[in-house]
């Protein structure tokens, strides 16, 4: 089965780097087949006879804390879920939308519906999020370094763990699956 592990944090801001070749070669290392990155912010194509999204994540987790000493949250999903992640961002239905606007929050644990309406909303306006289970589709205003909208809100305001990819990079990994 083909997962797609997000990795959260690495390569930013010169913070937790891997190369990824050295990250390809150690998760070849332990097992998975097929390995293939996209982009250096850590988005790696993993194949294994594991189903559970879960444990892939935690063998991912454990291969990068043993080769690289780092302790990087993953989020493991597949194919379904990132063709979920394409159909159902309500943002796509607005006219002239600006995709490089758009982007996706992918969270550690499903976020009730409700839940927006406990949030404070005023605090990152004009941004705008929608939450849709384990995921948050955000839309800035005017750019991701110019808002209050950051995983560091989405964690504290939310409980979860998270990490965001812009709509184009979603895009382009549903079509590397």
């Amino acid at each position: 089965m083909i997962h797609l592990a997000l990795l959260r944090g690495i390569n930013v801001s010169g913070q937790k780097l891997i190369k990824m070749d050295d990250l390809k070669r150690s998760l070849e290392g332990v097992g998975f087949g097929n390995v293939r990155t996209y982009i250096q912010s850590g988005n790696v194509f993993v194949q294994t006879p594991e189903t559970d999204p879960g444990v892939v994540a935690g063998q991912i987790r454990t291969a990068i804390m043993n080769s690289f000493g780092f302790d990087v949250p993953v989020f493991v999903i597949g194919k379904d879920d990132l063709e979920a992640c394409v159909e159902r961002n309500l943002f796509l239905q607005e006219e002239g939308v600006d995709l490089k606007k758009l982007y996706v929050s992918f969270i550690s644990t499903e976020v009730p519906d409700q839940m927006i309406t406990q949030l404070n909303l005023n605090f990152i306006e004009p941004d705008k999020i929608q939450l849709d289970g384990r995921r948050i589709y955000l839309k800035y205003h005017s750019s991701p370094a110019q808002t209050k909208l950051d995983n560091k809100w989405i964690e504290k305001s939310m409980n979860v763990q998270s990490t965001t990819r812009n709509w184009n990079t979603v895009t382009k990994l549903l079509g590397l699956f």
